[in-house]
Order: structure tokens, then C-alpha cells, then sequence
């Protein structure tokens, strides 16, 4: 007796009516997996929140959320869900409209500058740069999306302007904050994570300009692609920075943040009054 029945009916529930290149079934099985490795990642990162010290779960806060968005987005991918029929500029064999999943772009706008953050927080360069390469990361991704529903060729303007944002992008993060990072003695371990980040980065705008882009590549085989540097960006950097995280001195790099600080802030605030109050008492009776 079968409990659960088998097989993935996603496109038969959900199906790409209205469309000529659409995500394919062995497509959807394998955004299927993805969508686990996202889950399994983001159920071991809540749990090895409450085995670290209170002070030292800034990168699992950061890194649990965005895994947590990325199962998600492709367990919408995965169902054939949340995407818009857009017509192609270029019509390269696979059709007169394609499937845009804006559901990726929405991982996208959550992972690039979670990744940032939590190399900004090891590099300890000031909240200014931080923010501000947040803020390229949302630019890029926005503007890439902005040419993924452009109908005519002048989406290749908007895809120009988010490629420099993300030049932009990497000079801060490979140059600034790695001199930054050297000067707190995690310079090899700093360097390692943002030029694996980044060279994956690199590999975004090809595949983009292949597939959402251009229309070169099918809806199946592009989130091969993608999906395949999504896995290696936030699953295997998020663990990345545990790994290495063991080796680094929280305090001396300003991140020991405790769920407790605003209450030791009250309290030593209060304690400092006391001891104003006293030394004012004292000097009111030696007067």
C-alpha cells in the first residue's frame, strides 16, 4: 500500500499556460532538489543558533534568513509558481514569450547583500560602505530584473548599468575590505570568502545575458545554472563563515553581540548613576 503517491505533478497542478519556452519537467524535479539542500541548510543553521554562545550568533542570524528565502523562492520555482509570461526581443528557436520567475530575483535581493553584510561585519570596515554595497547589491539585482521584463532590445541598457553596479561591488569588497580585514589579522580568511563570492559573481551576468537576457539558453537549462551558483554562494558560504568563524576573535572584531547588551547597557548606565549619586552625596556632607 502506497501512503504518499511518487512522482512530481507541479506542472500538471500548476501548469505554464500562455507561454512557448516554459520550465520542463526534469526542470522542476531538479528545482525540487535544490529546494531541499535550501531546507536541510536552513534547519541546520536554526539549530546551530541555540548550540553557539549568544554573542557570537550574528552570522547564523544572517545566514538563516537567507536560506530560509532561498527554500522558498525555489520551492515556487519548483511548483511552476510565481513567474510572468514576458514576450522576447530575440526569439533564438524557443519561442515568441518565456517564462520570468521573478521568485529568483527575489532570493537574489535578499542573498547578495546578506553575504555583504556578514563580509562588511568580518572586514569591519564602517557601516557607510556596508550600506552603501547593500545598496549596489539591490541596484543590480533590480536592474537585472527591469531588463528580464524589457520587450525590446533596450534592455541591454538597463543589464549594462547593473553589471557596473556589481564592478562597483567588487572593488569594495575585494580591495577596501580586504585592507581593512588584513589590518584585523583575518585578511587570508576574509579574501577567501569575497573572491569565492566573487568569482561566482562573475558568472551571474553571463548567465543572465544567456538566458533572461537573451534568450539564448531555455527556461530549464538556465536554472541549471543559476541554481547551480546559488547552491555554491549561500549553502556553501554560509558554512564557509562557521567554519572559519571558529578561529576568530568576536570581540576584536566589534561582533560579539549578545541578546542581552541593551539590558547591560541599562545596567551599567544605572550603575554609573548610583556611583554619580554617591560621589555627589559625599562632597555635599565633606562641604
Amino acid at each position: 500500500m502506497q501512503v504518499l503517491p511518487r512522482g512530481n505533478d507541479a506542472l500538471n497542478i500548476n501548469p505554464p499556460v500562455g507561454v512557448d519556452e516554459a520550465l520542463s519537467q526534469h526542470g522542476s524535479d531538479w528545482l525540487w532538489a535544490v529546494t531541499a539542500i535550501y531546507a536541510i541548510s536552513f534547519i541546520s543553521f536554526l539549530l546551530l543558533s541555540f548550540t553557539a554562545r549568544a554573542s557570537e550568533r550574528v552570522f547564523h542570524y544572517i545566514f538563516t534568513f537567507a536560506l530560509l528565502v532561498g527554500a522558498v523562492t525555489y520551492y515556487a520555482q519548483a511548483s511552476d509558481l510565481a513567474w510572468s509570461a514576458v514576450r522576447q526581443a530575440d526569439q533564438l528557436g524557443y519561442g515568441s514569450s518565456r517564462q520570468i520567475f521573478f521568485a529568483k530575483y527575489i532570493n537574489w535581493v535578499v542573498a547578495f547583500p546578506s553575504l555583504i553584510l556578514g563580509l562588511g561585519l568580518l572586514s569591519g570596515v564602517s557601516w557607510t560602505t556596508i550600506v552603501c554595497n547593500m545598496f549596489l547589491a539591490w541596484f543590480w539585482v533590480l536592474t537585472y530584473l527591469a531588463a528580464a521584463y524589457t520587450t525590446t532590445n533596450y534592455k541591454w541598457g538597463f543589464f549594462a548599468f547593473g553589471t557596473f553596479a556589481w564592478m562597483i561591488l567588487a572593488l569594495s569588497t575585494l580591495n577596501e575590505s580586504h585592507e581593512s580585514a588584513s589590518l584585523l589579522g583575518v585578511g587570508r580568511d576574509y579574501i577567501t570568502l569575497s573572491g569565492w563570492l566573487n568569482l561566482l559573481w562573475l558568472l551571474y551576468p553571463v548567465a543572465f545575458g544567456l538566458s533572461d537576457c537573451d534568450n539564448r539558453i531555455g527556461v530549464t537549462n538556465s536554472f541549471i545554472f543559476f541554481a547551480v551558483l546559488d547552491v555554491l554562494m549561500v549553502p556553501l558560504l554560509s558554512f564557509a563563515f562557521l567554519i572559519l568563524a571558529r578561529n576568530w576573535d568576536f570581540g576584536k572584531l566589534n561582533i560579539d553581540f549578545s541578546e542581552h547588551r541593551g539590558v547591560q547597557q541599562v545596567r551599567q548606565g544605572g550603575a554609573s548613576l548610583k556611583e554619580e549619586a554617591a560621589l555627589a552625596t559625599g562632597s555635599a556632607s565633606g562641604a
